[in-house]
């Protein structure tokens, strides 16, 4: 176990000592920082409500709206959302609280779709790089089975995913502490679900949005894993995986009439269908059965990269 561990360790280090992976926090930084530019710019921030006027600003504020609404009919959908919203602080004795660094990692949840654009990445070189670079035989001569070794580096991919989630979350975070400020240890705010408006924890929902992205970052890096594994091509396995992640809920809708429809991956990956009264994508869909689709999917996948890594004839390389 100690061996395995320091297999970890190594794998590790040698996708933090690439400058490309250093590139990768580089650029997602500068996206945080970017986003948090605009929304300081151009966004609407709520700086939050004085105790004894918030309810007067609120009612003006749905004045404004109404009245913006009346001038220019295009805004009408997009100002009604907000007037609910003003109204549910009103009826239930609420006072708003400012948009801060909470609300800010909340909204940059949308960028878990990068992170795993970065782990797909990682993924798929891991193992095809071994291979292009010919250090393959060199780690397979060393008095270790393969299957620790082909487990160390799937490890390591897992590990770079949740790392990079997490400085995702901090990242933002800090930023948003900076230029926004921080309202509590744990606001709430009153959000658009499917049943209604719901007062909700802010921290809660950040819990839930970003853990459902897990599953999709985890199944998208199994699978890149597996092609780079099996094809020995991190392109390959790149491009494969990528594509079918921008593409993955198009090809679910064009086939859902079909009965076997509900077996495709992407029709299950995203969780957060079963929540809040959600309605699964496909009629007859629950929650037990999707996970276990993500289940045979990735026993699979780990099966596939085992089977190829383990018996594959490396002398000729």
């Amino acid at each position: 176990m100690n061996n395995f561990f320091k297999l970890i360790y190594n794998e590790s280090l040698k996708i933090y000592f690439r400058k490309s992976t250093w590139i990768m926090y580089i650029l997602l930084g500068v996206i945080i920082l970017g986003l948090a530019i605009m929304v300081n710019i151009y966004g609407e921030v709520n700086e939050g409500y004085e105790q004894n006027s918030w309810r007067e600003a609120l009612q003006e504020e749905n004045a404004e709206l109404t009245r913006e609404s009346e001038q220019d009919p295009f805004f009408q959908d997009f100002n009604n959302s907000f007037i609910e919203i003003n109204n549910y602080y009103l009826e239930n004795d609420i006072q708003p609280a400012g948009y801060d660094a909470w609300q800010f990692v909340m909204e940059n949840e949308m960028l878990l779709s990068i992170v795993s654009l970065l782990t797909i990445i990682v993924a798929a070189g891991i193992v095809a790089n071994e291979f292009r670079w010919g250090t393959i035989k060199l780690l397979l001569i060393r008095p270790i089975s393969r299957t620790k070794i082909l487990a160390s580096k799937y490890t390591a991919v897992l590990l770079f995913s949740l790392f990079t989630l997490f400085f995702v979350l901090l990242f933002s975070w800090l930023v948003g502490a900076v230029f926004f400020g921080i309202e509590g240890v744990n606001p709430y705010i009153v959000l658009e679900k499917h049943t209604g408006l719901e007062y909700v924890s802010i921290i809660g929902e950040i819990i839930t949005g970003y853990g459902f992205q897990i599953v999709t970052l985890v199944m998208m890096a199994t699978f890149a894993f597996m092609i780079s594994t099996v094809f020995r091509n991190s392109a390959l396995a790149i491009g494969t995986a990528i594509f079918l992640m921008m593409v993955g809920n198009q090809i679910v809708f064009f086939f859902m009439e079909r009965s076997w429809a509900k077996y495709i991956l992407f029709a299950n990956t995203d969780l957060s269908q079963y929540t809040n009264g959600n309605t699964p994508w496909i009629e007859g869909m629950t929650l037990g059965f999707s996970i276990t689709v993500l289940i045979v999917y990735y026993i699979l996948f780990l099966l596939f990269s085992w089977l190829f890594f383990t018996k594959r004839d490396v002398a000729g390389h």
